[in-house]
């Protein structure tokens, strides 16, 4: 069942496809002090690697190469940001979970999305992508149980939808939603494939929730307080 207490539904538009696919790459990023001004807002992209956070990022921009798609874990390995329209971004977060990097780059990227995720004010929700087949794993849950206490929204696309059958899918969205409901309310979870483009249109519902341009049932962008700090877990902080 869907959850709809945290945003007014509203039909997919042509314009939010036509804004998505404007999107266009802005800038990467290696140190917190090459961070764009910490105003407007933006959504972040994360999940383990090869959950296909790539593939949904430039399904959802419908631009094939705006992320880069690897099949070999560990490729993306800077923050990247991507302007949907001035002081509104996209931002693509290294993949977690995958070990076999140097020590001192996991390290580095441990102290620097700790210190973005913890300090970030114009972060406005997580886009958080779990493989279908293999849902809220450890790392996904401690990553989840840090959001619920900073007070950071989360939406979960269940990704790669399409390598199940509809009940199927259905079944696993459902058992994932019993236990957000019970462990990490209010996040939200909803079907995704790249392939056949399921889900898009209500991926783009929520990006415009949090980006400001939906209707929204809740206080307006400026007016929500800045978030709380908190401590991501070490473990997450490892390159895509």
């Amino acid at each position: 069942m869907k959850n709809h207490n945290s945003f007014t539904s509203i039909p997919q538009s042509a314009a939010a496809a036509n804004r998505y696919q404007a999107v266009r790459f802005f800038n990467s990023i290696n140190d917190f002090k090459q961070l764009p001004p910490d105003i407007g807002g933006e959504v972040a992209f994360a999940g383990r690697s090869n959950a296909g956070k790539s593939s949904a990022l430039n399904v959802l921009t419908n631009q094939r190469q705006l992320a880069r798609v690897s099949k070999t874990p560990g490729r993306t390995q800077l923050i990247n940001f991507f302007e949907v329209e001035s002081e509104r971004h996209l931002v693509d977060l290294p993949g977690y979970g995958y070990a076999k990097v140097p020590d001192s780059i996991r390290q580095h990227w441990q102290k620097l999305l700790e210190q973005y995720l913890r300090e970030r004010t114009a972060l406005r929700g997580l886009m958080m992508l779990m493989d279908i087949r293999h849902p809220l794993t450890p790392l996904d849950q401690q990553l989840l149980g840090w959001c619920a206490a900073r007070g950071l929204a989360v939406h979960i696309l269940l990704t790669k939808a399409d390598k199940l059958s509809r009940g199927a899918a259905m079944t696993v969205r459902q058992q994932v939603e019993k236990t957000l409901r019970t462990d990490y309310p209010p996040t939200s979870a909803q079907l995704f494939s790249a392939l056949t483009r399921l889900g898009v249109a209500e991926a783009h519902q929520r990006l415009d929730e949090w980006l400001g341009f939906a209707v929204k049932s809740c206080a307006p962008m400026a007016n929500r307080p800045p978030p709380a700090t908190g401590e991501p877990t070490a473990a997450l902080a490892r390159p895509d």
